[in-house]
């Protein structure tokens, strides 16, 4: 069947676009083409966010037929963090005859060339925005985020990362000419002369392990990434957030198979309930890059035994935020507990540890105790998440009964300075809502240290009193550096405490936010621009995004022969 997208198009269509990303990413500068506002999409805003409830609605209960060769079953079983059953059901793959058909389109795809490869994934990324809808609600009802939530990182963040991606991509495989014309002075001899062509040539198929909490966000760097530099892509979703991926997968096979490339280059891998295949494709001889977001633990294994693949892990880290003293206490307040409250504290990037002098802090209020700091960051909570309505949009629901577990176990671990409270929530009276915890815990005591030192995912926070400003500074070098840390907070008004906190974050390759006290919260990143994990610490071996996320997804292979 011809191309009904022609390279002409594509190239005509998305050029400008590739274009002004690697200007972003050169220049680090505020830049999006994807809406935030959900009445920025179609003609009407509001019948558009009517199609796309409308669209999700429709997916409910059917077969998620994406037309991959292999097919041996029909799989599925997700619940609602909000209650409901979707009840889609996906294609369940037979390895033995998906992959060698997956390796069969790379070939095409390859010879393509990186500009043209480009273009496609950027018709892939403009094909999800306009659908951007229908993916929030599928990211809400697989996640637990509100929807606001879902729709902004779900789709127009996760759009910009995938981009991103891309950009990097691209850039890195034209970093060497196509070909080059090589002459050797060979004094009165005639000189050598070799004429060279190079090409950028992919590993392999690329393994993207989804997760559960940010299913597009996190899977879309990885996904476009290796699609970018030449690589088919098999998607494992997470057993519980397989839909959003799913629709992807969905969305690259008809880009692809209107291009005149092989569907088969984009590919879904669903399981059985239990089935664990995640194992089994990591250490499959085809599978040559993994992309995993998700517990230290598998990340680590994934790292020790996927020997023959390229592994990129996103795994845990104990995030921190240092509170030595504060020009603007108010906004410190409104900051950290936004930054607390936040999709309940399920995010990688989360504060957990609030580190504070036992002797209190400076403030531009006046001298504050460490107890009435821990106790005005309670009320800021409190204040923020004390209307229900708002709570539930900002909360969004617990994403598994693990979180719920945590949550009720942190009031046993020390003193209580702000209880959980349930939240309920009228449209979906199934949603598990909880208001974060916050609990006092002394750095000076090793019975604290269990719990302050290990990652309580969910809405959990430590207040943990510290003995100065050098303890301080010393408890956030070590606890990046035996556990790592996706990001770092620190208040202070002292020149010589927020060098100590940038060195400490430097030395240790953790990303730092000082003194934020407006719109800007330190679990957020913009693509483009903030760089998410460094790949130096032990909460992620690689950045989202760098070069190093993508020059080792391709090699470049040389062909030379004498002129």
């Amino acid at each position: 069947m011809p191309a009904e997208l022609t390279a002409h198009e594509l190239i005509a269509a998305h050029r400008p676009t590739l274009d002004q990303a690697l200007e972003a990413i050169r220049t680090r500068a505020y830049w999006s083409p994807h809406p935030e506002h959900p009445k920025a999409y179609g003609e009407n805003g509001s019948l558009d966010m009517a199609a796309g409830r409308a669209a999700f609605d429709a997916l409910l209960g059917s077969r998620l037929d994406l037309g991959q060769p292999g097919t041996d079953d029909w799989v599925g079983g997700e619940v609602s963090p909000y209650g409901i059953e979707l009840g889609v059901e996906y294609p369940h793959a037979d390895l033995d005859v998906l992959l060698p058909a997956m390796k069969a389109g790379q070939k095409a795809w390859r010879d393509a060339g990186a500009e043209i490869r480009a273009v496609v994934c950027l018709e892939i990324l403009k094909r999800i925005s306009d659908r951007t809808h229908e993916f929030a609600h599928a990211v809400m009802h697989t996640s637990g985020q509100a929807f606001m939530m879902a729709f902004q990182a779900g789709g127009p963040h996760a759009q910009d990362r995938g981009l991103e991606a891309v950009a990097y991509a691209y850039v890195e495989q034209v970093r060497t000419p196509d070909t080059a014309e090589w002459t050797k002075p060979q004094g009165k001899r005639d000189p050598l002369a070799l004429t060279k062509r190079f090409t950028p040539v992919p590993r392999g198929i690329g393994l993207v392990i989804g997760c559960n909490t940010f299913p597009t966000w996190n899977g879309y760097p990885g996904l476009f990434a290796s699609l970018a530099t030449g690589n088919a892509v098999l998607v494992k979703p997470h057993p519980r957030a397989v839909l959003p991926l799913a629709l992807t997968v969905q969305v690259a096979r008809s880009v692809l198979a209107e291009a005149g490339f092989d569907p088969n280059l984009v590919a879904l891998a669903a399981e059985r309930p239990g089935e664990g295949i995640a194992k089994t494709l990591a250490t499959r001889p085809e599978i040559r890059i993994i992309d995993y977001t998700g517990s230290t633990e598998f990340g680590d294994w994934l790292e020790a035994n996927a020997r023959q693949a390229q592994v990129y892990t996103e795994k845990a880290g104990v995030n921190s935020v240092f509170v030595e003293s504060a020009g603007d206490y108010k906004g410190m307040l409104a900051n950290l507990a936004f930054s607390l409250s936040l999709y309940s504290g399920q995010m990688c990037t989360t504060p957990q540890n609030l580190l504070i002098p036992r002797d209190g802090i400076r403030t531009d209020e006046g001298p504050k105790t460490y107890d009435e700091v821990v106790a005005d960051i309670a009320r800021a909570v409190d204040g923020l998440l004390g209307d229900d309505a708002r709570a539930n949009a900002l909360l969004g629901a617990i994403v598994n009964p693990d979180v719920k577990a945590r949550v009720e176990a942190a009031a046993g671990l020390g003193e209580v300075a702000l209880a959980s409270r349930e939240v309920t929530n009228p449209e979906f009276p199934g949603a598990v809502v909880r208001t974060p915890v916050l609990v006092k815990l002394d750095g000076a005591k090793p019975d604290d240290e269990a719990a302050y030192m290990s990652e309580c995912f969910g809405p959990v926070s430590f207040a943990v009193a510290v003995d100065s400003a050098t303890d301080g500074v010393e408890l956030l070098r070590r606890t990046i550096r035996e556990k790592g840390a996706m990001t770092v907070g620190a208040y202070t008004t002292d020149e010589e405490v927020e060098q100590a906190v940038q060195e400490v974050c430097l030395e240790e390759a953790a990303q730092l936010s000082l003194n934020l006290v407006g719109g800007v919260y330190v679990n957020q990143t913009a693509a483009f621009s903030d760089f998410h994990g460094s790949g130096g610490n032990p909460a992620a071996n690689s950045a989202l995004c760098d070069g190093a996320f993508v020059a080792n997804r391709f090699r470049v292979v040389e062909v030379r022969r004498e002129a």
